[in-house]
């Protein structure tokens, strides 16, 4: 009900780290700027899991009586979905005798970067979040998938992102005289069919990727033809060799401006990396859910580009992310959508597979 955008999660982090103290873990709070870090156990093992507190800027259709109250903000992600879960793994976990440590990351920011590009798992990262942790996991709400089940999968699980900003510049005037003008609405025109093509025809088509225009900006009247045009778009792939593949092509697709009288500036902002489920990690969850739920309900992933900036943890210890069936009957709800929304009663199915893997895979160490 009280959603709050990324880097800016201070209320929803002083109610975890009050949650968590009242229940006797030792907690961090700042970390990653806004984030809370929390500790049960002692020595190693550590096994950590991550879950992501940040909400998205859309304006809440839903009316029930836990929609947001916060204007123009709610969770379209199931974001406080996943920090609930996180709570209730800390609720389960007290009382219970195990060698090695907890380790709970809240995490801001997932979904947007800082003023630096840098979103919120690498900002925990530089305050010490994953130092000592010899596995990580995490969990994500699937509003695709039913309650009750849950999928995962060894390898690529999510793709990495990057961003292109770009302006291409012409020479304004009148619109009736456009023979007087490099037009830089018809350079753009070049560019976007060019750019289009660079998944068709520049990659090998087994290597999975993504290159879409987000934002195309310029003119401020009918009859004047701009200096100028601005544009941006994202970058998504698996291979760091097709990264720097797409980042040579667009600079070629933007080369076209000057063939045609005009010029260009792109500048590429590096987002977080492939994530990439460790197979031990997997095997963890899979025997868990397995006897938890039933093999049966254990299904393998769906395919896809979306970004995750779980990855940034996953590359410094084995780690994966399954994603958990909240599916309401009846109704399909779309994640970053006004009318997005959740079946509760997904949330213990959650916390019991985590809270068993973590204390699998420190009595198994």
């Amino acid at each position: 009900m009280h959603p709050e955008l990324g880097f800016q999660e201070t209320r929803t982090a002083a109610r975890v780290a009050q949650e968590l103290e009242g229940l006797g873990w030792r907690v961090r709070c700042g970390v990653g700027r806004t984030g809370v870090v929390a500790e049960l156990g002692d020595g190693s093992p550590i096994l950590a899991i991550r879950a992501d507190m940040d909400a998205l800027p859309i304006q809440e259709m839903n009316t029930v009586p836990y929609a947001s109250q916060s204007p123009g903000l709610m969770h379209a992600c199931g974001h406080d979905a996943h920090t609930a879960i996180a709570l209730g793994v800390a609720t389960m976990l007290v009382g219970r005798q195990f060698p090695g440590t907890v380790r709970l990351l809240f995490q801001p920011s997932e979904e947007v970067a800082d003023e630096e590009g840098i979103s919120g798992a690498p900002r925990m990262i530089e305050d010490g979040a994953m130092q000592g942790v010899e596995m990580v996991l995490a969990l994500h709400v699937d509003a695709t998938s039913p309650v009750g089940a849950i999928r995962v999968g060894a390898g690529p699980s999510s793709g990495g992102v990057d961003t292109f900003f770009a302006t291409i510049y012409g020479k304004g005037g009148h619109g009736a005289r456009p023979h007087e003008t490099v037009d830089p609405f018809f350079l753009s025109a070049h560019v976007i069919l060019a750019l289009n093509a660079i998944i068709s025809r520049r990659l090998d088509p087994f290597h999975p990727a993504v290159v879409s225009l987000g934002s195309l900006c310029g003119g401020q009247a009918a009859n004047v033809i701009p200096e100028q045009v601005e544009m941006s778009g994202t970058i998504r792939y698996m291979l760091p060799e097709v990264q720097k593949q797409i980042h040579a092509e667009i600079e070629k697709v933007f080369a076209i401006t000057r063939n045609l009288g005009g010029d260009y500036h792109v500048r590429f902002e590096i987002g977080d990396p492939p994530m990439i489920n460790a197979p031990q990690a997997v095997e963890l969850i899979q025997l868990v859910a397995s006897d938890l739920i039933g093999a049966e309900h254990v299904l393998p992933p769906q395919k896809g580009l979306g970004a995750e900036d779980f990855g940034s943890f996953s590359a410094l210890a084995p780690g994966a992310m399954f994603t958990l069936g909240c599916q309401i009957d009846g109704d399909h709800r779309f994640h970053h959508h006004p009318r997005f929304d959740i079946d509760e009663r997904c949330l213990p199915f959650g916390a019991a597979i985590l809270a068993e893997a973590a204390l699998r895979f420190l009595g198994r160490s």
